[in-house]
């Protein structure tokens, strides 16, 4: 809402529209609307009659807000008829910004009478959690400390030398789902490669039986203890070996996040498949520096023992 009534009141005084000089009085009482809204809790005392008043101050108080931003949301969509016979290029951009934002406010205003009047859970695949990048998905780790991130998952496949050779933009999709179509396409970039260790949360027995198929060995461990033959398959020494390395990939996480890949600065979908790329290419370019450097210190150390050597 605040977007539509900042972009309105920018469009009517460019085009002389009256009905939006007192746009920031406008953010201001809607923004207490808001706020009373948002900090009114259920009660939770033991009187039926203080929780069923609580209860109805929360549903007047949210009443009141979606009222107040219908209403607006109303005075928007009459100066967008006003103006639609406008057709600068600057006017109709700012136009179909304002429709977009009106979109957002309106799907969220339903979304307020479902699950505040209507007592209805909101399924997650509707709920969108960033009006400026739409794409943004709520990514529960389970790990202390960041029970819950907001942002796109990216999975990463890396070699034995710490390049990474291949990469995917999880857009809405599970590991489970991404585990067999990466391995394909990076065998098929890469034909040498026989063998992957894969974290718990990329199993499954159709997974197992498909990548069985395309490498000759694959570390796929189950979540739990699992079957005996389960059990039998991580004291092999070639599991555990492919368990021992895997760590190095948490390595190459934790790097991409410092070439970038912490924070997104751009905007929209491409842009961040942009972005990642470019991240990726610095880690490896990194990797690649790491490699000559140690080759050219080793190089050194070679030509002042030979030095030691002749003087000696």
């Amino acid at each position: 809402m605040r977007k539509v009534i900042t972009l309105c009141a920018c469009i009517s005084e460019e085009n002389s529209v009256p009905g939006w000089r007192e746009s920031r009085n406008i953010i201001k009482k809607l923004k207490r609307l808001y706020r009373r809204a948002q900090q009114l809790k259920r009660s939770n005392a033991k009187n039926p009659k203080r929780s069923l008043q609580r209860e109805r101050e929360i549903l007047k108080s949210h009443q009141r807000y979606i009222t107040e931003s219908t209403r607006i949301c109303i005075r928007a969509r009459m100066m967008i008829a006003d103006l639609s016979g406008i057709h600068t290029i600057e006017t109709t951009a700012s136009l179909l910004e304002v429709e977009n934002y009106l979109q957002h406010a309106e799907r969220q205003m339903d979304q307020i009478k479902r699950r505040v009047m209507d007592k209805e859970r909101i399924p997650h695949d509707e709920k969108v959690f960033s009006i400026f990048e739409p794409h943004t998905e709520w990514i529960s780790k389970g790990k202390a400390g960041v029970p819950q991130e907001l942002g796109v998952k990216v999975c990463i496949v890396e070699d034995q030398y710490r390049f990474i050779l291949n990469h995917t933009v999880m857009l809405k999709t599970s590991d489970v789902d991404v585990a067999v179509p990466i391995m394909m396409e990076t065998k098929q970039k890469y034909p040498a490669l026989t063998m992957c260790s894969f974290d718990k949360g990329f199993y499954s027995p159709e997974n197992k039986r498909r990548l069985s198929g395309i490498l000759k060995s694959v570390v796929l461990p189950v979540k739990g203890r699992g079957r005996a033959a389960v059990r039998e398959e991580k004291k092999q020494e070639g599991f555990i070996k492919a368990r021992m390395k895997h760590s190095g990939v948490e390595s190459a996480i934790h790097a991409l996040g410092n070439h970038g890949l912490d924070r997104c600065p751009d905007n929209g979908l491409q842009g961040f498949e942009r972005y990642t790329s470019l991240a990726i290419l610095g880690r490896n370019i990194q990797s690649l520096g790491t490699i000559l450097w140690k080759r050219d210190e080793m190089l050194i150390k070679r030509s002042l023992a030979r030095q030691r050597k002749i003087v000696a």
